[in-house]
């Protein structure tokens, strides 16, 4: 039994082999990211009598290359949860050296004495890292979509105040909105008063059939008598319309690239072979399946419910000495935040869309006639949701070909 314990960092990753009876095999050294420096290593792990594995932790982006190039060489690779190697110790010194060297020694005795449970790096792990990653950059452009979107009403508030409420309809395929399209044209309240109400309408009846959107007489009366009233801070200058439509263009380009990886990522998660199974699930569509399935990942690494439901920080925390047992404990929230937040999604849409045969929400809808808090009930609903989830898939995949 050869133990290959490595602690990654960016650029470079410590390397330590050992064997049972703390047989140091190879000393902590460093092995740069790169094609020579990892085929050294290969050639290192193939020359071990035995067999051999290697356990590192999926620290960020940067244990992916070293895996992805050791597993190509048909090396056993296990990547496993941070938390799990750092409460792994079985060093009785009560020194506690950090260094990487000292970090390297323990993933190859975590490997040792979890030989036989070490979950396997494979093909699909990368199509799960790169859901993953993709759902990452989804959340970062949301959130810029939507300081862009804020940013525009607060100019919007300057020159055209509520010109954001006039058009309600939901977005295009293509992420771009009727009053973003709007007040790109009309971006001063005087671009809609300085006309006759006979002419605008003739405008905006134009504007409405050059862009597709269905065009309303008496939206367009409505527009004109709102603005007439209205008082604008910015004047009507080139000033102002360069800083009104310079941030439509940002607020659209956002837009544009949060619904393109929307697409991407559904395409993606259709090649994960729990596909079907979770965008059965009530409460899923095309936008949260797949990130459901980027934040859990493999689900079969999870030897039980509790597991799953403790990754995602909804699991129910416990506080008891002796006699004493406290009757309400807040949920540890030790897990992912980006999991949560895709979990109280879904927890809202079910609240939103109320089906009365589904039990989750059946489950939510009796913790809210108790009187219980919102985060209560909405975490006690991912819970529930997430041990459906488990049994669910874990079933499924089970009943495929290996």
């Amino acid at each position: 039994m050869n133990a290959v314990g490595i602690d990654v960092s960016k650029g470079k990753s410590t390397v330590t082999i050992r064997q049972p009876g703390n047989v140091v095999v190879l000393p902590p050294c460093d092995i740069r990211h790169t094609r020579s420096g990892i085929d050294s290593l290969i050639d290192q792990i193939k020359a071990l009598d035995g067999e051999t594995k290697v356990c590192m932790e999926h620290t960020g982006r940067y244990y992916e290359p070293m895996a992805l190039w050791l597993s190509s060489a048909g090396i056993s690779v296990s990547a496993v949860n941070p938390v799990l190697v750092k409460n792994f110790d079985t060093d009785e010194s009560l020194r506690r050296p950090k260094t990487d060297k000292a970090d390297s020694c323990k993933p190859a005795r975590y490997t040792l004495d979890k030989w036989d449970s070490l979950p396997q790096y494979g093909l699909m792990d990368k199509t799960r890292n790169q859901l993953k990653t993709m759902n990452r950059q989804f959340a970062f452009y949301m959130d810029e979509k939507t300081a862009m979107k804020n940013n525009l009403i607060s100019l919007l508030d300057q020159t055209f105040p509520g010109a954001n409420d006039f058009f309600p309809s939901p977005a295009r395929p293509d992420g771009s909105q009727k009053w973003v399209d709007f007040v790109y044209t009309y971006w001063h309240v005087d671009c809609v008063r300085s006309k006759s109400p006979d002419m605008f309408t003739e405008h905006y009846r134009n504007w409405c059939s050059r862009n597709n959107y269905n065009f309303s007489a008496d939206k367009a009366g409505y527009i004109y008598e709102t603005a007439k009233d209205l008082i604008a801070v910015f004047p009507k200058n080139p000033d102002t319309k360069l800083l009104v439509r310079q941030a439509v263009r940002l607020l659209d380009t956002a837009s544009r690239t949060v619904e393109t990886l929307r697409i991407q990522m559904n395409d993606t998660a259709s090649k994960l072979p729990e596909y079907p199974v979770v965008m059965a699930m009530n409460g899923v569509g095309p936008s949260l399946g797949p990130q459901l399935m980027a934040e859990i990942g493999d689900v079969t690494r999870f030897v039980k419910k509790s597991a799953i439901t403790a990754f995602a920080g909804v699991d129910p925390g416990v506080n008891e000495s002796g006699s004493y047992r406290q009757q309400s404990v807040p949920a540890t929230k030790k897990g992912s935040p980006h999991l949560r937040r895709t979990l109280f999604q879904v927890m809202d849409g079910l609240i939103k869309r109320a089906p009365l045969d589904d039990p989750v929400y059946a489950f939510m809808a009796k913790k809210r006639s108790e009187g219980k808090p919102y985060y209560v009930y909405m975490t006690a609903g991912a819970n529930k949701f997430l041990k459906i989830y488990y049994g669910r898939v874990k079933e499924y995949l089970a009943s495929l070909p290996q």
